[in-house]
């Protein structure tokens, strides 16, 4: 099956392992390799005071902003211009590139943000990609394990591409956008452009780009009665 667009731009350090017929890869050796590859320590950003920071490998690049009560736990990298609001956690390898948004009570649990990505209110986002200038809606969880620990495949109408993971979010295409309260189960590969109404659950699947995908409900609303 071919998958639908996903990103138009990568950048050097990703691009050279990037797999179109497999794009999760990524968040494998590639990713694995990028985080062992950074210093100690090398702090540029400016860090509020209360930010808990262990582990090694944590870098954090000019005018980046990392605020009071932010947990980060090595290896992480967070580019330039980047936020990480109070409360938020990063954990298990991050990669953000630049001008991504990590909000307040956020938990990134090894996962790559490309430029302009944004978790920017109450999510989980756990084993995932976000392209460039993906937002999340308020409450959005990218689920990243089956409750039967099996590995991750995702599937395509009448057949299913395995992953060989069994941990494995989303693979968000750039500039997707998610409504509120979204959830997406393990294994949701979304291409490019593409919307979510807010409330929307969706399970594991190749969704085209440039579509929106809606949640339809009927309301039913009664008069009171007086007691």
């Amino acid at each position: 099956m071919i998958l639908p667009r996903l990103f138009e731009h990568l950048p050097a350090c990703l691009a050279a392992s990037y797999t179109p017929e497999a794009p999760w890869e990524l968040l494998g050796s590639p990713l694995d390799e990028l985080l062992a590859q950074l210093p100690d320590q090398r702090i540029n950003g400016l860090i509020e005071p209360d930010v808990h920071i262990s582990g090694s490998g944590i870098v954090i690049e000019k005018g980046a902003r990392i605020c009071s009560g932010a947990v980060l736990q090595g290896p992480v990298r967070i580019g330039e211009d980047c936020q990480i609001r109070s409360g938020a956690i990063l954990r298990g390898g991050v990669w953000l590139e630049n001008g991504c948004v990590v909000g307040a009570s956020s938990e990134i649990k090894h996962c790559i943000f490309l430029s302009g990505a944004a978790a920017p209110h109450l999510n989980y986002v756990g084993d995932s990609i976000l392209g460039a200038r993906v937002n999340l809606g308020a409450g959005t969880i990218l689920s990243n394990f089956r409750h039967d620990g099996a590995d991750i495949t995702i599937g395509t109408g009448d057949d299913s591409i395995p992953t060989g993971r069994r941990k494995l979010g989303a693979i968000l295409g750039d500039r997707v956008l998610t409504g509120c309260n979204c959830v997406l189960h393990p294994g949701c590969l979304i291409g490019a452009g593409t919307q979510l109404y807010p409330g929307v659950q969706l399970r594991s699947g190749v969704h085209p780009a440039n579509s929106i995908i809606k949640l339809r409900q009927e309301l039913e609303i009664v008069e009171k009665r007086e007691s």
